[in-house]
C-alpha cells in the first residue's frame, strides 16, 4: 500500500506548517508531536522542530495548561477532575496540570457549578428529594466537579 504523499516534506516546509498549526490555538507537544508524524516527520528532525518551536515562543506547555483549564471550565463547564484529566491525556506533567487548576478562579468555578445544577434541576423526573440529590449530584460529578463540593452545595440548598 502507497501513502499519498510519496515525497516527505522539507525541513523548512514542515517547520512553516507546525508554526501555523501552534499560531492557530494552544497546543500540547504531544499534540504537536502526533501532527508532524502524521507529516511523516521523525526521530532527529522532529525533536528539533519541537526545540525550535518552544525557542521561538510557538509551543508552550504552561500557557497551553492555563488556557486548557480556563477555556473547558468556562466554554464546557467541565470541573477539576475532568479538566485534570484531559491534561493527562494531553500529556501534561503534574505540577503544571496542578499549576493550572489552580489558576481557576474559585469564586467562578463555585458559580458555573451553581449554574450547571440549576439548568439541569428542571430535567430530572424524580419527585422525592433524596433522588433529585442524588440525581444532580451524579451529573455534577459526571462533568468533573468534587463529589464533596457538589454534595455540600447541594445539601446546604446554596441554589
Amino acid at each position: 500500500m502507497q501513502e499519498k504523499n510519496e515525497t516527505p516534506l522539507s525541513y523548512q516546509a514542515a517547520l512553516l506548517k507546525a508554526e501555523a498549526y501552534c499560531a492557530y490555538q494552544e497546543r500540547s507537544q504531544y499534540e504537536v508531536r502526533g501532527k508532524l508524524i502524521t507529516l511523516g516527520i521523525r526521530g532527529l528532525e522532529l525533536e528539533n522542530i519541537i526545540i525550535e518551536l518552544i525557542e521561538n515562543n510557538y509551543l508552550n506547555e504552561e500557557r497551553f495548561a492555563l488556557a486548557y483549564a480556563q477555556g473547558k471550565l468556562r466554554i464546557k463547564s467541565w470541573g477539576r477532575n475532568k479538566i485534570s484529566q484531559g491534561l493527562k491525556f494531553k500529556q501534561v506533567s503534574g505540577p503544571l496540570i496542578k499549576k493550572a487548576l489552580k489558576s481557576l478562579d474559585q469564586d467562578e468555578y463555585l458559580e458555573i457549578l451553581k449554574s450547571l445544577i440549576e439548568k439541569k434541576r428542571p430535567t430530572i423526573k424524580e419527585k422525592k428529594d433524596y433522588q433529585i440529590t442524588y440525581k444532580l449530584g451524579q451529573y455534577a460529578i459526571s462533568r468533573g466537579f468534587e463529589s464533596d463540593l457538589v454534595f455540600f452545595l447541594l445539601k446546604t440548598n446554596d441554589l
